[in-house]
């Protein structure tokens, strides 16, 4: 009987060792990518971007006005004419709507080719950290609805290490 709890206690004893090691951190994902310098230069693309399609969004909107304008002030002589001219005014709608959507998925696109570079630097950063800190987990606290209910207080909070090894 004696044996067996020996060889039982030697088979849990590794156990207890590594359970005491368990290192946890906590990050602010959302600070850090806030204070990262590319982002004012990422706006300045987006805002670009974003200029240039109202630009072109206002031109379809004048044109449209203008066709409405030349419909209602001269009235068609014939039904043909008519037609003719509505269907233009559709076209330009048509038009207007797929620019739009066109723009939309641009603009989506656009800002996720920018941003990549930069979460991709913050996550090897972080993994940086947590590797020369031998930490097990590192939770992101960024936000509200972060799926744990609660983490211990003697998690370390290694937001400014990232920071400083992002060098901001």
């Amino acid at each position: 009987m004696l044996k067996k709890l020996l060889i039982l206690f030697i088979a849990l004893a590794p156990l207890a060792a590594m359970a005491q090691e368990v290192k946890v951190a906590t990050i602010n994902v959302q600070a850090v990518f806030a204070a990262m310098p590319e982002l004012s230069g990422i706006e300045t693309q987006l805002n670009a971007k974003g200029e240039e399609i109202r630009k072109n969004i206002q031109a379809l909107e004048d044109e449209f006005n203008k066709k409405r304008e030349e419909f209602e002030k001269n009235p068609a002589t014939s039904d043909a004419v008519k037609q003719d001219q509505q269907k233009q005014m559709v076209q330009i709608q048509e038009r207007y709507q797929t620019y739009m959507q066109n723009s939309q998925q641009e603009m989506g696109q656009l800002q996720q080719q920018l941003i990549e570079p930069v979460n991709k630097k913050i996550m090897d950063a972080i993994k940086a950290v947590g590797d020369e800190n031998k930490y097990i987990f590192v939770y992101d606290i960024s936000s509200e609805q972060s799926p744990f209910t609660y983490i211990t207080p003697s998690a370390v909070d290694i937001t400014q290490q990232v920071k400083t090894k992002l060098g901001i």
